[in-house]
């Protein structure tokens, strides 16, 4: 154990001074607001601030770099075919250099409880070809019920798990050139558990950077595939139920919304003039009415007092 103190030293010294010296180069340092990861029960809290030190310059970096943004789409469509149009959409995703996520075809039912296939599918296409992907899901397409675009911007997190594994990979390698010198079987121990922490750390974080790699290069799109069947009318003759009972809901909803709208204005508006009105009126009728009944109580006090005399 004595030899490995002298080691841990030069170790944390380098860690500290190779932080310093990339803090020094910048005069605007940037942080990234993401709290660091527990060290293990064995790493001194000296070497773990040592090694954080470099994912505080993420922010700087990412202003240098070329933006990682993740972009996604979800789309309901109305279409003619639905298992047709699953299949073409497949290929569409493969020939573009994509694939299918997920495929899930389901039996769904129209207004008159007729059995219709509905589809929903979620495909990953190369993020350059995400609007001319989205322009031919949608050409052959009845109807496009709802579209909509997401996008993530990842630059930061991605900078910063990129020093940081710079920076875990700069631990292992001193802590294997350290268990190769070591000779006390207790050192070599003590190493082996740091190194193993480091490693792990690093085979997380590059999963990390993986994912964020891959789901900036591909776009992940969602459809869902309605039948056009579905959204047909009943229609009885001429006469369409649904239209009147839209209308029935529109006059309902309308009818709710000017209620709310007066009892918001009586409550904020007219019920606070009311009361401020009433309040003087109300004072002063208390205020005639004890003087009348003062005049009259005298009135009735003086009779009586004459009829004595």
């Amino acid at each position: 154990m004595k030899r490995l103190i002298p080691h841990s030293i030069v170790l944390i010294a380098a860690l500290i001074l190779g932080a310093c010296a990339r803090g020094a180069a910048r005069s605007e340092p940037q942080y990234v607001d993401e709290p660091p990861a527990m060290p293990a029960a064995d790493v001194a809290p000296e070497q773990f601030a040592a090694e954080q030190a470099p994912a505080s310059e993420s922010g700087g970096e990412a202003s240098s770099v070329e933006r990682l943004v993740i972009q996604n789409a979800d789309l309901v469509i109305v279409v003619s075919d639905v298992e047709g149009r699953m299949e073409e959409i497949q290929k569409m995703a493969e020939k573009m250099g994509g694939f299918v996520v997920s495929s899930n075809l389901y039996q769904g039912y129209t207004s008159n409880y007729i059995p219709v296939p509905e589809g929903t599918l979620t495909i990953r296409v190369p993020a350059e070809k995400l609007d001319e992907a989205l322009g031919l899901i949608k050409e052959d397409a009845v109807e496009v019920q709802s579209e909509t675009r997401s996008g993530q911007d990842v630059t930061a997190e991605y900078v910063d798990l990129k020093s940081r594994l710079k920076t875990y990979e700069a631990a292992e390698k001193e802590l294997t050139e350290l268990m190769e010198n070591a000779q006390d079987t207790d050192e070599v121990v003590n190493i082996f558990n740091q190194l193993m922490y480091y490693r792990e750390q690093i085979e997380i974080i590059k999963g990390q950077i993986k994912y964020y790699e891959e789901a900036a290069a591909l776009s992940a799109v969602s459809i869902r595939l309605v039948a056009e069947e579905t959204i047909q009318p009943v229609t009885i003759g001429k006469w369409e139920p649904k239209g009147v009972a839209l209308e029935a809901i529109q006059d309902l909803l309308d009818f709710w919304k000017n209620f709310v709208d007066f009892m918001i204005r009586f409550v904020i508006y007219t019920l606070p003039v009311l009361i401020t009105i009433a309040i003087p009126f109300y004072l002063a009728f208390i205020g005639a009415r004890w003087v009348f009944r003062k005049m009259r109580g005298k009135k009735k006090i003086e009779p009586k007092a004459e009829e004595k005399k």
